[in-house]
């Protein structure tokens, strides 16, 4: 993807970027090169940001024509709200007062060049807020009444860099599109950036290192230049074209904000936060299903006032869940009302609703994986031995773990399995998930939707095999490809109208 800097006179550049084309906001804005050129990267660092000013009308127009800019406009209105900065003020303040604590005067100003600063010290704050703001060239207030806080941040240009700091600044800046994820060569046969969220400590992730592995050669296969990113490159969100989440997804946690993120600044994402957000709540699953006549055990969404009915509603043994519970964790099967009253009271201290579930035993549960509301894998996973669940969290060794597995052609799978899983994955979204179901009487069951789907080496793609992954990375790179033509369609119907 091709790189440009955009500034307002690229006389006054002082820095040598090979990596990067410096161009005038004079011609990124006027000529009709830039406006039809699609893979491009812009870094905007002109002088000014305010509203109407050249500067924001090049991440304007850079928005409105598909290209990827730093920073976009949501970042520079940020800059302009004080409920905003004293939002962010509050939220790093263990940083900020940590940052701070030898100084003995009132008042601070933090620059931060590329997120760094010349002084070590400050470089876990630069980074943070760098991460926040998007801003390549950045300079904070801070002032001390009681506790030091926020009290502006802006976009600075380079003649407001002063000499003492320049040299550093070039390495800053070096290092910057150095990076791998900046630099490109006329043979360079990637496309576009993909970030991979894994999280190298999970226990049991959604996908093993050989299927990790896998996507990546996937990835490259379908045009990106891939990297695998953690939590702590929150603030890198916007150097990618797409993310992928591998990592077990939650609202109250940082693969949300990811997705949030990524969605907010137009980046393709898998899984889309309102995804997450749905999954992750089988509260809402429920109340869907039941709206949508999806064939489900029969459920009640226990709370204070009816937990006392619950025994006779649904008879024992019964299952409880956690609204967010996965992967088998935070689901409790109570087989008297003894059990279930020590099980409801400590649920309930966790969430307000919970999950009722009559018990529908089986030898395995089905899982559904579509994409793009069509059917990616079929599995059947079966229960783990002397459990009532495919996964054993109390077994003494590995073996008891976790129950045997097949995978299936889609062809092979009862239709009426297939049929209910792309129904209820149809009535959350387009992205990729994983359905649940159990066959009850030669009939199919609901049991959740997840939108992070296990898809480890040797389980779900032993149908599949490549395929599996090369259709995750094709659906990525479609969906930057559709963004960016819909900005391109907006660009002509706007010349077509200015024309007529």
């Amino acid at each position: 993807m091709k790189k440009i800097i955009v500034v307002n006179n690229p006389k006054h550049w002082k820095f040598h970027i090979p990596e990067a084309e410096i161009v005038s906001a004079k011609d990124y804005l006027t000529e009709r090169s830039y406006t039809k050129e699609k893979n491009l990267r812009v870094f905007n660092l002109c002088r000014d940001y305010s509203y109407q000013s050249k500067g924001y009308y090049v991440s304007l127009l850079a928005e409105a024509r598909g290209h990827k800019v730093i920073p976009n406009v949501k970042s520079m209105r940020d800059f302009k709200s004080p409920a905003v900065v004293k939002i962010i003020s509050d939220e790093i303040d263990e940083l900020i007062q940590k940052s701070f604590r030898h100084l003995t005067g009132t008042e601070f100003v933090l620059s931060i060049y590329f997120g760094q600063n010349v002084s070590p010290q400050y470089l876990e704050l630069s980074q943070e807020l760098y991460r926040i703001f998007q801003a390549p060239l950045l300079r904070a207030k801070f002032v001390f009444k009681q506790k030091w806080f926020i009290q502006s941040i802006r976009p600075i240009c380079v003649d407001e860099i002063p000499e003492t700091h320049k040299e550093m600044v070039d390495l800053f800046a070096q290092e910057y599109f150095e990076k791998t994820r900046f630099v490109s060569t006329k043979s360079d046969e990637y496309l576009y950036d993909l970030g991979i969220l894994i999280n190298p400590d999970e226990k049991e992730p959604p996908s093993n290192k050989e299927a990790i592995h896998n996507f990546i050669e996937a990835a490259q296969d379908t045009g990106f230049r891939v990297e695998l990113i953690t939590k702590k490159d929150y603030h890198r969100v916007g150097e990618f074209d797409a993310i992928f989440i591998r990592e077990t997804t939650n609202v109250n946690h940082h693969t949300y904000a990811f997705a949030r993120r990524a969605q907010s600044e137009g980046i393709a994402v898998i899984d889309d936060p309102d995804s997450i957000l749905r999954c992750s709540n089988k509260v809402y699953l429920q109340e869907l299903m039941e709206v949508g006549h999806i064939p489900a055990p029969r459920t009640i969404i226990a709370h204070s006032e009816n937990r006392h009915t619950l025994a006779k509603e649904l008879g024992f043994p019964m299952v409880i869940k956690a609204p967010d519970s996965s992967f088998s964790m935070g689901v409790k099967k109570v087989n008297d009302k003894a059990e279930l009253e020590k099980v409801l009271d400590e649920m309930f201290e966790g969430s307000d609703l919970l999950i009722a579930q009559e018990f529908t035993p089986t030898d395995f549960d089905w899982r559904v994986g579509i994409l793009d509301g069509k059917p990616l894998y079929a599995c059947r996973y079966f229960m783990a031995k002397n459990h009532w669940q495919i996964y054993n969290w109390d077994a003494k060794d590995e073996k008891g773990l976790c129950g045997k597995y097949d995978c299936l052609p889609i062809e092979m799978v009862p239709h009426g399995i297939v049929k209910t899983a792309l129904r209820v994955a149809s009535m959350i979204g387009n992205g990729l998930y994983g359905v649940d179901l159990k066959e009850v009487n030669g009939k199919p069951m609901v049991i959740e939707v997840n939108d992070n789907p296990s898809i480890d080496a040797g389980i779900e793609d032993q149908v599949g095999k490549k395929k599996v992954y090369l259709a995750v990375m094709r659906s990525l790179r479609h969906r930057i490809e559709d963004r960016l033509n819909a900005a391109q369609q907006k660009i002509l119907q706007h010349d077509r109208e200015m024309l007529f």
